[in-house]
């Protein structure tokens, strides 16, 4: 069973920084992309970033390029999201999920994946 676990959430100023971490278990596939995603309250869930475990590509939203850095750690079967000069607008609740891809494959935001964590808050403050 693939579970997915987030942490690191929690409450900054803008302006701050929080780094996340999905940690992953129970993967049948060799090859996968793991996509953080958010939610706010009254809006629609929204891709952030994915990195693949198969070349390394990575992929962001356009309001997170050049503030948010996805990395794995596959040793700790980890995926990080540090995420630097946080705006208000980034509160959400922000979700790791995970899809099989095939080896050689690249990361998308938009594929449909199949596994998801439970979620972790993150709220800054103007």
């Amino acid at each position: 069973e693939v579970q997915l676990v987030e942490s690191g959430g929690g409450l900054v100023q803008a302006g701050g920084s929080l780094r996340l971490s999905c940690a992953a278990s129970g993967f049948t596939f060799d090859d996968y992309a793991i996509g953080w995603f958010r939610q706010a309250p009254g809006k629609e869930r929204e891709g952030v970033s994915c990195i693949s475990s198969s070349d390394g590509s990575t992929d962001y939203a356009d309001s997170v390029k050049g503030r948010f850095t996805i990395s794995s750690d596959n040793a700790k079967n980890t995926v990080y999201l540090q995420m630097n000069s946080l705006k208000p607008e980034d509160t959400a609740v922000y979700y790791c999920a995970a899809v099989g891809i095939l080896y050689g494959s690249s990361c998308q935001i938009s594929y449909e994946y199949d596994y998801w964590g439970q979620g972790t808050q993150v709220t800054v403050s103007s």
